[in-house]
């Protein structure tokens, strides 16, 4: 057994990760543009539904083109809002104006972004690439928002700022204010985009695309790596701490996100999925019913406990579960600091998950769309969503094998407690 002193060592170095600023901005940002996103998603389900009639029916009239502006504004400009944000979550924490963070990181951000040029006998249009401000410039919207908006904090925090008098409106004043951070922050953007034009990349975003975030999702796209996020994310939620958002709310969304905007660009173009990991993927196999996959021991709690504990537990978890929330279990049965549970609690999402990795490596069941859903879409609906009623399917049979996999551990509690409940009667 862990002392107590060991835990409490162990949760305040873990607690001095969770709640470090530019960690909690990143995953703050993240958060924020789920909801745009998820917009944007289920209009690139309405363009692509397997229905021949009403894709008929949207290709005929020109509808389909007017459905595709949704998603082409939302997921396709994903680094233009992240980028601010993320500014303005650091900007908030730092007891600054979080929108002129933003908005002095989205210009600094612009700035580094490659521009393209189309030249005809006349004109030369200028243009910036969706590519760059989609899920490929994700990375370099993350270090941009967090750069500029520290320098941006570092400035008003130590007042270079231009002081205007206290009659002039508060209005005209904060945009003074902004003068002298906005003015450096646009000097360093430009600096970072000369000195990138002229090295082999030609951009920052062309550098960090290929030397960080393309390894990055290589590595997080893997068996292996799906094996590792499980395991860190059960054995923090095992000593009380929410592993979701530490691990992968913290740490791997990013690249999760970028992999699943990959499959929803190749979804939207009629071309083969190209990964079989992505954000959506843990949502539909990991994180469905909540964290460790507890609908099995829900299920088992509820009809088939003989104590009354459990009993009345796992009843009144069961909505909860459904809709991919199960705290009520975690810290009611106890899973958190229960040796008893560990084993299950972390081996039902590690199993699970793959047999859901091989299944669709083998092209049994077909990969996700990369289509983003609210979490609270219960297991079925969300499977057909995010590509097919095989996936329905296989989210079906998961919920079976972690049932199995928590029997053993429930028997021996639900013993122990309709034991001790007999005693005390």
């Amino acid at each position: 057994m862990i002392s107590s002193d060991k835990l409490e060592k162990i949760q305040s170095v873990v607690g001095a990760f969770t709640n470090n600023k530019y960690i909690k901005s990143v995953s703050n940002g993240m958060v924020l543009i789920m909801t745009p996103i998820i917009v944007g998603s289920i209009f690139t389900l309405l363009t692509n539904l397997p229905n021949d009639a009403w894709m008929n029916f949207i290709k005929s009239n020109g509808m389909i083109d007017i459905l595709k502006l949704p998603a082409t504004f939302t997921t396709n400009i994903m680094a233009l809002l992240a980028v601010f944000l993320i500014a303005y979550s650091l900007a908030e924490q730092f007891e600054a104006d979080g929108v002129m963070a933003g908005i002095l990181s989205l210009i600094g951000f612009l700035i580094v972004t490659p521009v393209g040029q189309i030249k005809d006998d006349k004109s030369i249009i200028s243009y910036i690439p969706f590519d760059w401000i989609g899920s490929k410039g994700l990375f370099v919207a993350i270090v941009m928002g967090l750069l500029i908006s520290r320098i941006y904090v570092f400035f008003v925090s130590r007042g270079y700022v231009i002081k205007m008098p206290d009659s002039v409106p508060s209005s005209v004043s904060k945009s003074f204010n902004t003068l002298i951070p906005g003015f450096v922050t646009s000097i360093i953007a430009l600096c970072i985009a000369v000195v990138f034009k002229f090295t082999s990349f030609g951009s920052l975003g062309q550098m960090i695309y290929t030397c960080i975030q393309t390894p990055l999702q290589g590595l997080s796209g893997t068996y292996a790596s799906l094996l590792i996020v499980n395991l860190l994310i059960g054995l923090l939620w095992f000593f009380g701490l929410h592993g979701t958002i530490i691990v992968f709310n913290g740490i791997i969304a990013p690249l999760m996100l970028s992999l699943d905007m990959q499959n929803l660009a190749a979804y939207q173009a009629g071309q083969e999925l190209p990964n079989i990991i992505g954000y959506e993927f843990y949502r539909a196999y990991v994180f469905c019913t909540g964290t460790g996959l507890t609908i099995g021991l829900t299920i088992l709690m509820a009809f088939f406990a003989k104590s009354k504990q459990y009993k009345i537990l796992g009843r009144l978890a069961i909505p909860t579960s459904i809709f991919n929330i199960n705290e009520p279990i975690v810290f009611g049965t106890p899973i958190v600091l229960n040796p008893i549970m560990i084993v299950p609690y972390i081996g039902a999402p590690m199993v699970c998950s793959s047999i859901a990795y091989f299944v669709t490596a083998i092209g049994l069941v077909p990969r996700i769309n990369g289509v983003q859903l609210p979490w609270p879409t219960p297991i079925g609906i969300s499977g057909f969503l995010l590509g097919s009623w095989k996936i329905s399917v296989l989210q079906f049979v998961l919920v079976f094998v972690s049932l199995i996999i928590y029997y053993i551990p429930f028997r021996y509690m639900d013993k122990k407690a309709y034991e001790q409940e007999n005693a005390e009667s």
